[in-house]
């Protein structure tokens, strides 16, 4: 069943006090322990292995949440009217699919997952649905009136919306074409080496796409692969223009940005920085910059929209950024995780970090110091995506005010409200108290004033 949308009164969330949507206001009658033990994710992050491309087969994966359901009716679940500022508005639940990628556009939110259905929900209710025969739909976006879908099977799929009925989507193309493909096998020179005694024509991705980047300003669409490239597309004619070898080892993020940079972020440790420069009709990249390599696997990555600002999540549970004035230095580092970060969005002045410890961690930024605001706990299973938007509602009050999107591995889209003016003391007052902790035991602090949530030192991730 659903409730309405209208239903949900957002006057109520002005009162809030807690960042748990579960919890009451008799919370405060609990002893700051038990509040931390229930809440907070602060602690040192954990040893066990995890798997270095997207966190998929892994030992995860065997548990008693991650297993098949039967099929139910989609639900809304209402939440308590008393909820903290930072808190749950609701969740979607359609029990057919592990949720892995969102996209989140006006009043829109798509969902895709490895069920073979890509949903679309508006005003918090199921709008549509359109099906795709590849399974796993592991990243959406979405340019214009056209849709893309990253999947398994190393194909991008495009959409479009029916100008007639928003709820209709067709199917409108397959990247590269039908037409491109036939063109470049006819030439040998047009086949790679892809994997030991096996070639495969360039401008095809001959495993998983695992993530995709728009960048709207030069039409341009970006693709990241298991097969260790980045391909660049021209969304005009679905043409592919350039493939980029560049990684030793799965790429599971790419993020292209307003000022001809694009970043990418490998399973072979490393963070890399890429610069376009247009060549007629062509594109061509070139190596920058290697900003970090390091034993854990590379799972996440985010711009900031000045791009003043680059994080990086790993498998180890940490996130890094980097700053860029003139040119990139080393920032510091984020500890709110126990286990391997598994996405990352900016949006303002707040930084969100989603993780296999099921919790989403929310970061504000003020130069380059870091506060957690608060951490968002809901999730039965990892936090496998995320999706920003303003809350226009918020807005024209003056308060900023974002909606948070998280998609589960427990087949569940969470929908939170954030605010950057809220700050969560409860959260604060263990930032301070883990901070005394560090200095008290002689642990190296970090000098950029970055606050860490986590008691102890990341354990290192071997390769495997």
């Amino acid at each position: 069943m659903f409730a309405e949308a209208d239903s949900i009164p957002r006057a109520k969330y002005a009162n809030m006090m807690h960042s748990d949507p579960n919890l009451s206001s008799t919370m405060t009658h609990q002893t700051e322990e038990e509040y931390g033990l229930r809440n907070s994710s602060a602690s040192a992050v954990g040893t066990g292995m995890y798997d270095r491309m997207s966190c998929e087969g892994s030992p995860m994966m065997m548990s008693p949440w991650n297993q098949a359901t039967p099929f139910t009716q989609t639900q809304w679940s209402n939440v308590e009217e008393n909820l903290p500022q930072n808190g749950l508005i609701g969740s979607l639940v359609r029990e057919e699919g592990h949720i892995y990628s969102l996209a989140a556009t006006k009043d829109l939110l798509y969902t895709g997952s490895d069920s073979k259905n890509i949903r679309v929900w508006k005003n918090l209710k199921e709008f549509s649905a359109f099906k795709c025969n590849s399974g796993l739909v592991k990243a959406i976006v979405i340019s214009g009136e056209k849709i893309f879908t990253g999947h398994q099977d190393g194909k991008i799929r495009v959409w479009k919306v029916s100008p007639k009925n928003q709820s209709l989507h067709k199917r409108s193309g397959t990247l590269p074409t039908l037409k491109d493909i036939f063109k470049a096998s006819l030439k040998p020179r047009n086949y790679v080496e892809v994997k030991k005694h096996r070639t495969a024509l360039w401008i095809k991705h001959a495993d998983a796409v695992s993530c995709l980047s728009l960048n709207d300003e030069q039409g341009l669409l970006y693709s990241a692969s298991w097969d260790r490239t980045i391909k660049v597309w021209r969304i005009a004619d679905s043409k592919c223009l350039e493939s980029i070898p560049a990684h030793d080892d799965a790429v599971n993020s790419v993020v292209s940005t307003t000022e001809a940079i694009v970043f990418s972020g490998s399973a072979d440790g490393t963070v890399k920085a890429w610069k376009r420069d247009q060549q007629g009709k062509h594109t061509k990249h070139t190596l920058m910059q290697t900003l970090t390599k390091q034993e854990s696997a590379v799972t996440a990555l985010a711009v900031s929209k000045n791009g003043a600002a680059v994080y990086f999540g790993s498998s180890d549970g940490l996130v890094n950024f980097w700053e860029r004035e003139k040119q990139l230095n080393y920032g510091g580092i984020l500890k709110g995780h126990k286990l391997a970060v598994l996405c990352l969005e900016v949006a303002g002045s707040l930084v969100f970090s989603g993780s296999a410890d099921k919790t989403i961690c929310v970061w504000k930024r003020d130069g380059n110091i870091h506060t957690c605001l608060s951490v968002l706990t809901g999730h039965t299973g990892p936090v496998k995506c995320l999706a920003v938007e303003a809350d226009r509602e918020a807005s024209e009050r003056r308060n900023k005010k974002w909606i948070v999107y998280s998609g589960s591995l427990d087949k569940s889209v969470k929908v939170w409200g954030v605010s950057e003016s809220f700050i969560d003391m409860n959260q604060m007052g263990m930032m301070q108290q883990q901070q005394q902790q560090v200095i008290s035991h002689s642990e190296p602090f970090m000098s950029d004033g970055s606050f860490s949530s986590s008691a102890g030192g990341a354990s290192s991730h071997r390769r495997r």
